[in-house]
């Protein structure tokens, strides 16, 4: 098992809590249109960050946890990016104004980290206490990888949200979103802005997709430390990478097929480890070597298919695909 001090897991949070500082106080300082320029270099800062505590991090425990960590943190990336998909909806949606769209996300990573960190805890001290939820998130798992192929060509439907309904149900909602602010008093009443009810839609997402990927990356890796850093490290890019590419999603059209074939592979793998723990050692195991492999490569097929996809057919549009159908989103075959 892994040991982690208690001075490495404080760094370790410290330099989380600081990166996620300083986005929110450029979101709440400076609020402006984040640019090409801009968002390329945040990228690439924050995915040299990740690599340099995983070059970090395999020197100081070894190469076999080293492997965990960067397979834990692309299962991690890739799912991101799906999530990013349902940002862009929802951005779209409620016409958030782009000055305003750091501002949401930012909120949303730290919500996501939030959620994630109490899923971590609560999954570890599962799977510590019963053998048999190995078995629990692998079925999980598959679940939700057949339920996103067969809706993969659909959008989620967010004007349909639970918690979006009861908040326009529930709060009085100015029309426009006066200034950033969440709420606001007009003519002696407490009104909501439209902002409000979008943090909502985002929170609600965050839950979705900490349900999904927590079980996933815990199928790359049963150590805390390394999971909760391999989400964190893929989260903390997220902002920039939205407006990064966020002009670019809509090529990615079998993204939605490679994310369902990744999540049923780590779910296989799940089930396998539970067999060979709990029924019969005989049963056999997927290494990590083995599903890093696996899960690059699924990613590089999804990612060239796409393009040479929208290169033959500039018409396709990719969709992030949802786990229950909608009576608004007929499916839509290539």
């Amino acid at each position: 098992m892994l040991d982690i001090s208690v001075l490495t897991w404080v760094l370790t949070i410290g330099l989380i809590v600081a990166l996620l500082a300083i986005d929110l106080i450029v979101a709440a300082v400076r609020p402006h249109k984040v640019g090409f320029g801009e968002a390329t270099a945040w990228s690439v800062f924050y995915i040299l960050v990740a690599v340099g505590f995983g070059v970090w991090f395999a020197l100081s425990h070894g190469g076999d946890f080293g492997t965990e960590y960067f397979a834990g943190y692309i299962v991690e990336k890739s799912l991101s990016v799906d999530n990013l998909f349902v940002f862009v909806i929802i951005m779209t949606t409620f016409a958030v104004p782009e000055e305003h769209q750091h501002k949401v996300l930012t909120f949303g990573i730290v919500l996501a980290l939030i959620m994630r960190a109490i899923f971590i805890a609560l999954g570890a001290t599962l799977l510590s206490l019963f053998s048999f939820m190995f078995l629990i998130f692998g079925l999980l798992l598959v679940f939700t990888a057949v339920q996103l192929f067969r809706h993969r060509n659909e959008d989620p439907d967010v004007e349909n949200n639970v918690m979006v309904k009861t908040a326009r149900r529930l709060f009085p909602s100015t029309d426009g979103y006066v200034g950033g602010k969440l709420v606001v008093r007009e003519n002696g009443r407490r009104l909501v802005t439209p902002l409000f009810v979008v943090l909502l839609a985002i929170g609600s997402v965050d839950l979705l997709f900490a349900l999904d990927s927590i079980p996933a990356v815990f199928g790359v890796t049963e150590q805390p430390y390394i999971v909760f850093t391999a989400n964190a490290f893929a989260l903390l890019g997220l902002r920039a990478l939205y407006f990064l590419v966020k002009g670019l999603l809509d090529r990615l059209v079998y993204l939605s097929t490679g994310l369902a074939l990744i999540l049923a592979f780590i779910g296989v793998k799940l089930m396998l480890h539970w067999a060979h723990v709990d029924i019969d050692a005989r049963v056999p195991e997927i290494s990590t070597p083995v599903s890093l492999s696996v899960i690059i490569g699924v990613l590089v097929i999804v990612t060239v298919a796409s393009l040479l996809k929208t290169r033959k057919d500039p018409t396709a549009k990719a969709h992030p695909g949802s786990l229950r159908g909608s009576r608004d989103n007929e499916p839509k075959r290539d």
